[in-house]
């Protein structure tokens, strides 16, 4: 009887030791701009550092998509701005700080630390541009309709954005929409003349840009802060004040212009900021490899699009094969399977936040959605396709509908059933590059940081994978077909 109490409280102490042990985790995510990368990955290095173990979600799509992802629980801090939260998410600009915190609070969420540093929106021109035309202020853009714009597509449809920048100022110009990553070697090669900037950038020195003066004072203050719920743990709030005031308008840029402009990793500028600022003891990064990121990335995409393309098959399949015999059901079904392709995969990923949160989860749900229309319009194209004197001579025969579809319709419509499933597979490769834009990771993580950073080694290591691993599933289902359909039947 000892014994068996000495084990048992060996055990409850060793569980109990265990639980104190276990590291507090912290997800920590960023919009898909340079700023914000570096900010989170400060912000993520320092909570290793503290002792927390932190999974990164990094270039999120948009404004909305990360407070929608904090709002909803799936994230627990990202950087944000005083001017963005009040003018594009709030849609409320007259908000005082004091106001924006109580709106903040409505919604369980706090702009926990102040950074230190105003990262403004600003109009930019490069400095031949602005002598050549004589460009001082946003207002003299009035007076050239001939200029070339193009904004981010962000800023064109912001409360703070293009709109009411428009309406305020009396510009005729009509703006296209490009990366926010690539409009500054756009100006630099002459293609654009004007865009959007934020003030702390790293590129304007790089392409010797000017901001236009603000004459109108239209811009609003954007100070930068760490965005938290009010839920979140005390040690978490603890560690993330060490961060409150640490930058200023010139140590930000110059983290920036190391990143944008000298090609420096973001693990190892962030590392090296907190060891200057005495906040860890060593400048050291452990950034993966570049192998070990294509396989993890690898493997992610394949767990989407395997998972997406299953599901697609078991509801697609039998649902076709359902309502095949009955004309207008099989024509609502196409229609609405069609329906679903026409929405825009970023459009449909964030719809789905609200409902299902950030992650894999939204991802698998639309590459599912996208996946019934090749499988269903097959499915029904090899059903009507049928010779009808083969299944006259089927009913003749006495088989019941259930016999005729299992030995005579299904096999005459397998090889092009499979092609849709092959069909699905490869969209569903390709689409899978944005599920990074929802924190779901896979291939398309390098390939938007790339664009952010205007990196075109990260973009080719998201990429050619991609292309390889398409490839290498349309010759797998080619040896399916060679495998599985007699030749006569086989699709050529």
């Amino acid at each position: 009887m000892k014994a068996l109490i000495v084990m048992s409280l060996s055990i409850w102490l060793a569980l109990g030791a265990s639980q104190m042990a276990a590291k507090e985790k912290a997800v920590v995510a960023s919009k898909a701009f340079t700023e914000s990368h570096i900010l989170a990955e400060i912000t993520a290095q320092l909570l290793e550092a503290r002792g927390f173990e932190v999974e990164r979600k990094l270039g999120l799509g948009g404004s909305m998509i990360a407070f929608e992802g904090l709002r909803q629980g799936e994230l627990d801090v990202y950087p944000e701005y005083t001017g963005t939260l009040t003018e594009a998410i709030l849609k409320q600009p007259e908000l005082s700080r004091a106001d924006l915190n109580a709106a903040l609070a409505e919604r369980g969420l706090v702009f926990r630390v102040e950074l230190g540093f105003n990262n403004s929106y600003a109009i930019a021109v490069t400095e031949a541009t602005a002598r050549a035309r004589g460009l001082k202020a946003i207002s003299d853009l009035s007076r050239q309709p001939d200029l070339l714009l193009a904004f981010s597509h962000e800023f064109l449809n912001r409360g703070d954005g293009w709109p009411a920048l428009q309406s305020r100022y009396g510009l005729p110009q009509q703006p296209t929409g490009i990366e926010h990553a690539l409009a500054y070697p756009a100006l630099d090669n002459g293609q654009l003349d004007v865009t959007d900037a934020y003030t702390t950038d790293g590129e304007l020195s790089r392409y010797q840009l000017r901001l236009l003066s603000d004459d109108r004072n239209f811009f609003p203050t954007y100070d930068a802060g760490l965005l938290t719920r009010q839920d979140s743990s005390p040690a978490l709030n603890q560690v993330l004040e060490e961060l409150a005031n640490a930058f200023d308008e010139t140590n930000m840029r110059a983290l920036n212009q190391r990143v944008a402009n000298d090609g420096e990793a973001i693990t190892s500028v962030a590392a090296d900021f907190l060891h200057t600022q005495g906040l860890i003891a060593n400048a050291t990064s452990t950034a993966p490899t570049q192998a070990s990121r294509i396989l993890n990335n690898t493997l992610v995409h394949l767990k989407l699009t395997s998972l997406a393309l299953a599901l697609g098959c078991l509801v697609a399949i039998p649902l076709t094969l359902t309502l095949a015999r009955r004309q207008r059901a099989a024509s609502a079904l196409l229609y609405v399977t069609g329906l679903l392709q026409t929405i825009p995969a970023l459009a449909l990923l964030a719809l789905l936040i609200p409902l299902v949160g950030l992650g894999e989860l939204p991802a698998i749900i639309a590459l599912f959605l996208y996946s019934l229309l090749p499988i269903v319009r097959n499915t029904l194209t090899a059903l009507f396709n049928i010779d009808p004197l083969l299944k006259q001579v089927a009913a003749g025969l006495g088989l019941s509908p259930t016999q005729q579809l299992l030995k005579i319709e299904l096999p005459l419509a397998a090889p092009t059933i499979l092609a849709g499933v092959k069909t699905a597979a490869i969209i569903s490769i390709g689409t899978a590059t944005l599920a990074a834009f929802v924190g779901a990771g896979g291939l398309g993580e390098p390939i938007i940081t790339g664009l952010t950073l205007n990196d075109h080694s990260l973009i080719l290591e998201g990429a050619i994978p991609a292309a390889l691993l398409a490839i290498t599933v349309e010759l797998i289902f080619e040896a399916i077909e060679r495998f599985v359909i007699p030749a006569h039947l086989r699709v050529s």
